[in-house]
């Protein structure tokens, strides 16, 4: 009895060991099988559309920036092009200036003209067909007119500071240097377009430039202030939105700064005996001297460290002042450089027009300058000057001149 007590208690011990081994293997079996995800269970309604907003505005912010950075400007003119000096009339032109010019422009699709300021005489003007020719907007250039009417009406000092923002103060020869359209739309807001049309008219836009140049075309000046769509007198004064002006127009405007106020007309001689008898001719005098010093720092911060600095290139051996232009209008881009090499003799003003693509642009423009500047600097242009011509008694005035 005994005996058969202890067989059936080791064959349940037996069973019950088996038993709770599948046992115990089927609960591991379970507990290591991976749960399926079920975002009904980890998430609540309220997370749900926290995440679907964040994924639509993460989706907008890419598309508008897709969209910005697949924008750009297309251009249907070449920044090249070849024989540009062919058929310039050449006889009565400086030949070291002449020379100096053609190998600075190289190939690019401009012109350059350079002008005595002491007398109004062309001593260059390289591809004389874009030179004649009716204009282009002015571009940043025209802040050179806006800020002497600026300074003419005691609007500003160089000093004056203009708020452009709540934290963002800027004073003339900051904006001259580094080219600041905010700068100059608020003060052209703050002339108006009464006063800056009058004191552009004053400087020489909206006529003819040179006295008797065969071919000269006149650039425009409009009659009322461009559209508020399009910027009003804010962009004239910023872009010379509106404005088509000559690279004559310009190089007469600088040639009077850089001579103290006189503003000559522009006169290309096309023979020797032109040369030897050559006479200034006296357009306007304006009264501007006491404002150049107020000018000019501007005008050599823009060469020294802002937007004209591609000079220093090429050239650092003399002063130059000058100021950089650059827009686009109808698939074309335009480029210019004005300046003057402010030195006691060898004075020269040198006006880079450009137009095409993208290579073209206000800086490039001031680096062809820099090359003609270091060409006249080798030929030792600034200790010789130009070609000499006859020193007048006196200077026709003003009211005696007609054109």
């Amino acid at each position: 009895m005994k005996r058969v007590s202890l067989l059936q208690f080791a064959v349940v011990a037996i069973f019950a060991f088996f038993a709770c081994g599948a046992f115990a293997a089927t609960v591991n079996t379970k507990v290591l099988r991976p749960k399926p995800k079920n975002p009904s269970v980890s998430e609540t309604q309220h997370a749900r559309k926290r995440m679907t907003r964040l994924a639509r505005s993460r989706g907008s912010r890419r598309i508008a920036h897709r969209r910005r950075h697949r924008y750009y400007e297309r251009f249907s003119m070449s920044s090249f092009a070849e024989d540009i000096a062919d058929g310039d009339q050449t006889v009565g032109e400086d030949p070291v200036v002449r020379a100096a010019a053609v190998d600075a422009l190289g190939n690019m699709n401009g012109t350059v003209v350079a002008i005595e300021p002491t007398s109004g005489r062309v001593l260059a003007m390289v591809n004389q067909k874009l030179a004649l020719a009716s204009g282009a907007q002015p571009c940043s250039t025209i802040k050179l007119s806006v800020a002497l009417a600026a300074l003419s009406e005691n609007l500003i000092t160089k000093d004056t500071e203009i708020p452009l923002g709540r934290r963002s103060k800027l004073n003339l020869t900051e904006a001259l240097a580094h080219s600041n359209n905010a700068y100059f739309e608020a003060v052209g807001r703050k002339l108006g377009f009464e006063k800056v049309s009058y004191y552009a008219h004053q400087f020489g836009m909206g006529e003819l430039a040179g006295y008797n140049i065969l071919g000269e075309h006149l650039g425009t000046y409009p009659d009322e202030e461009i559209p508020a769509k399009l910027g009003g007198v804010g962009k004239m004064c910023s872009f010379g939105e509106g404005i088509s002006m000559t690279p004559l127009q310009l190089g007469a405007l600088v040639s009077a700064v850089a001579n103290g106020g006189t503003l000559y007309y522009l006169q290309h001689p096309g023979s020797p005996d032109e040369v030897a008898n050559f006479q200034p001719r006296v357009k306007r005098r304006l009264d501007i001297a006491a404002l150049i010093p107020e000018l000019s720092d501007g005008l050599a911060g823009a060469v020294r460290y802002g937007t004209a600095r591609s000079v220093r290139l090429n050239f650092n051996e003399e002063s130059i002042l000058g100021k950089t232009g650059t827009c686009s209008k109808a698939g074309t881009r335009f480029g210019w450089f004005a300046s003057y090499a402010n030195t006691s003799v060898g004075r020269i003003v040198t006006v880079v027009f450009l137009q095409g693509g993208r290579p073209t642009y206000g800086p490039k423009a001031a680096e062809i300058a820099g090359r003609m500047y270091r060409n006249l600097y080798d030929h030792s242009f600034f200790a010789n000057g130009p070609t000499l011509i006859p020193t007048r008694a006196s200077v026709p005035p003003a009211s005696t001149v007609t054109q």
